[in-house]
């Protein structure tokens, strides 16, 4: 039996289709107030419309999260042979690791989410609509861990691999220096795939 389990899919899947519909009722009720300014016509009429929804204007610009993924139970293995348990919630999708953890509000120590990639390449990672402060950790396929970087929210700021990676794991900043763990320290046992 896989150690990730696919718990709360069907709430998932609501949730998104809830998200969508929400998306869709704000939009047309832009147009309609779009519409109803007499100024536009025309081509400029078409192009704030379409400047809307590019722009997210009719939805706030607030970027909503993505229902909680499907999970795994990972551990850490140290140079010393502790093991640090971790939960991580697993973006195997480009729609998923798009969104990582945009527009959450909290993430709690020895939870994180796992990217997932199809093959070694260099990974960038940035905090646009990330609400709260985390720690990257780029893993080789084996699990091994390359590197580990701080990042702020909300920054822009690219963070690069210095090598090529096949994994990323995001946690609450500072979870891996608090755990004592560190690059050359092993996640396992078990690596999902794309």
């Amino acid at each position: 039996m896989s150690q990730f389990q696919n718990k709360n899919l069907t709430t998932n899947r609501h949730e998104s289709t809830q998200i969508i519909e929400e998306s869709v009722i704000r939009g047309w009720s832009c147009i309609l107030e779009l519409a109803q300014m007499k100024r536009l016509s025309g081509k400029f009429f078409f192009c704030a419309i379409l400047m809307a929804f590019v722009n997210g204007a009719c939805a706030g610009g607030d970027a909503k999260p993505q229902p909680r993924l499907v999970t795994g139970e990972l551990r850490i293995s140290g140079g010393e042979g502790v093991e640090t348990p971790i939960t991580a919630e697993i973006a195997r999708t480009d729609e998923q690791r798009e969104r990582g953890l945009m527009g959450r509000q909290f993430l709690a120590d020895g939870e994180g989410m796992l990217f997932v990639f199809e093959r070694d390449r260099i990974l960038s990672f940035w905090m646009k609509d990330t609400l709260i402060p985390l720690s990257i950790a780029y893993i080789a396929y084996d699990g091994r861990i390359l590197e580990i970087h701080d990042m702020e929210p909300q920054s822009l700021l690219a963070i690069q691999s210095s090598r090529s990676a096949r994994y990323a794991l995001e946690v609450p900043q500072g979870w891996f220096a608090r755990m004592g763990i560190r690059a050359g320290d092993v996640l396992g046992p078990e690596l999902p795939t794309e």
